[in-house]
C-alpha cells in the first residue's frame, strides 16, 4: 500500500499509536474506524486533501509540489479504470451537456 508511511505517521500523531508495536493485536474494524476518523491535519489527511480538491479557486494557488501530488495521483487513478467505467463516465457527462443545453425538454416534448 502505496500511503502506509502516512497513515503510520497519521496514527501516531492523531492517536499516539505505533502501528509497528499495536497492529498485530488491533481488529480490522477497530483499525478501519481510526483510519475512517483521520483528520485533515495529519499527513495523510493533507495528501488525500491535496489529491481530491476541485475548487478552482484552491487549485490555483497550488504550490508545484501539490500539483505534482494531484496530477500523479490522477493519473494513476486514471490508468486503473477500466474502459466500460471510462465509457459509462463519458456517456453521463455527454448527457449532461445535452440536459444543460435543453436537450432534456426536446425529448420530453417528443415523448409527448
Amino acid at each position: 500500500m502505496e500511503d502506509f508511511d502516512l497513515i503510520i505517521a497519521s496514527f501516531q500523531s492523531q492517536y499516539g499509536i505505533r502501528l509497528s508495536r499495536d497492529l498485530d493485536g488491533m481488529k480490522w474494524d477497530e483499525f478501519r474506524a481510526f483510519l475512517e476518523g483521520i483528520a485533515p491535519e495529519t499527513p495523510l489527511g493533507r495528501i488525500v486533501a491535496i489529491r481530491s480538491e476541485t475548487d478552482d479557486d484552491v487549485l490555483k494557488h497550488f504550490s508545484p509540489d501539490q500539483r505534482r501530488i494531484r496530477s500523479e495521483w490522477q493519473s494513476r487513478t486514471a490508468q486503473s479504470r477500466k474502459p466500460e467505467e471510462t465509457e459509462d463516465f463519458l456517456e453521463t457527462l455527454k448527457n449532461a451537456f445535452i440536459e444543460m443545453a435543453g436537450g432534456g425538454r426536446r425529448r420530453e416534448r417528443l415523448k409527448q
